[in-house]
């Protein structure tokens, strides 16, 4: 048996009628294409993940710059 009920003989029938469909060349294509698409997504991810601890930084900055002040305007008084 093989993946989810079908043996290895029916992937291999399966996998012939698709590049006989398709042919080599478009199914290259379609995998560099997929492979570009992924590629693209993690950068983005990553992109983003960056930008949220950016984001978090600021506010700790923001955070603290806010508490000096209120400890200068209460030392002033």
């Amino acid at each position: 048996m093989g993946i989810g009920g079908i043996g290895i003989w029916q992937l291999l029938i399966i996998l012939l009628i698709v590049v006989m469909l398709f042919g080599t060349k478009k199914l290259r294509n379609l995998g560099s294409d997929l492979g570009g698409a992924l590629k693209g997504f993690k950068s983005a991810m990553k992109d983003d993940e960056e930008k949220e601890e950016g984001d978090t930084e600021d506010n700790t900055e923001i955070s603290e710059q806010a508490e000096e002040e209120t400890e200068d305007s209460a030392a002033k008084s």
